[in-house]
């Protein structure tokens, strides 16, 4: 095992992702929250894995399933509780709700309901770093659903073609909502890099140093102006497509064969090379009541007023004269 203190934080990272998520399900189902969840739970170690190889200045671009993203980046807990209660102290003061997040100050460009949509946005801010002359890398995480995307190969293109410094980030978590992936994609998913000459790699999405170190070597070529590459991680999703899905099209067999390789419990088991059960329990409790907390102070919030509906979506328009 790796640097053991760096390897707590990836467990504590985890842990807090989960405790979020699991949180946020809870309100939900007490009515404290409304719309609609699409929860990580059970992919937490592609997040952690990917956003620890990343510095504070780098860019990301989510998904709709992008929680674990945000908490991985350096988002704030309070911050993303108090947008997902649609209170003014949200992130987005309350507007974008759990499917569109974004803090662009940490790195964070948004989370979108649009399948695919994080491929443009982040090929953009790669762009954007190299033009500038700047190390600052992008990652474009997407689902397997994504990848049947057409948009998909047109980002791999352009970035190969002009040597983007961008990780295209591929979460294959088995299900596009209702349908798996062999019945959706043709070959694996990193393959698709060969036919642009970009690096791959695949790799086990339940194992969080697995995943850094692939991060951490898809980044250091990005950072050195040596091109993307596309990683594709392994993982499964716990819950449904969205908080309520009745789940007919998979088994419960299934389900207990993946959360038996429970990405969490996985690292745990490392720790105790290092940390004592208490320990580890201590932490977890830790970051279970700072969560619990950190919403119950942005249920404390001001809901967003309508007059803020259409606040920041519109620029001034200049003034346009004669001559």
């Amino acid at each position: 095992m790796t640097d053991p203190e760096a390897t707590i934080d990836l467990y504590r990272t985890m842990c807090e992702i989960r405790a979020f998520e699991e949180t946020a399900a809870r309100l939900l189902g007490n009515g404290e929250l409304a719309g609609n969840l699409h929860l990580s739970i059970g992919q937490e170690a592609v997040a952690t894995g990917v956003c620890s190889a990343l510095q504070p200045t780098d860019q990301i671009a989510t998904t709709h399933r992008g929680h674990g993203h945000c908490v991985a980046k350096g988002g704030d807990i309070e911050r993303m509780f108090a947008e997902l209660y649609g209170h003014t102290d949200g992130y987005c003061r309350g507007r974008a709700g759990s499917m569109h997040i974004a803090d662009p100050g940490s790195g964070i460009l948004g989370a979108t309901a649009i399948v695919g949509g994080s491929f443009g946005i982040a090929v953009g801010a790669a762009f954007s770093s190299q033009v500038l002359g700047s190390d600052r890398v992008a990652v474009a995480f997407f689902g397997e659903g994504a990848a049947a995307e057409g948009s998909l190969h047109e980002a791999l293109n352009l970035a190969q073609l002009w040597s983007l410094p961008i990780v295209f980030c591929c979460e294959n978590n088995q299900y596009a909502e209702l349908t798996h992936v062999s019945e959706h994609i043709s070959g694996r998913i990193h393959e698709f890099a060969s036919s642009h000459g970009m690096a791959a790699a695949a790799v086990d999405g339940n194992d969080v140093l697995a995943v850094r170190e692939a991060a951490e070597t898809a980044v250091a070529r990005a950072r050195a102006g040596e091109g993307p590459s596309l990683l594709e991680c392994e993982t499964y999703r716990w819950s449904g497509h969205y908080v309520g899905d009745p789940e007919r099209y998979r088994s419960k067999e299934e389900l207990d064969e993946w959360k038996a390789r429970d990405p969490i419990a996985r690292l745990r088991e490392q720790l105790r090379d290092h940390h004592s059960d208490a320990e580890l329990e201590r932490l977890d409790q830790e970051v279970r009541g700072a969560v619990e907390a950190a919403a119950q102070r942005a249920a404390r919030g001001e809901p967003t007023p309508p007059e803020l509906i259409l606040a920041d979506v519109y620029a001034d328009a200049p003034e346009v004269t004669d001559g």
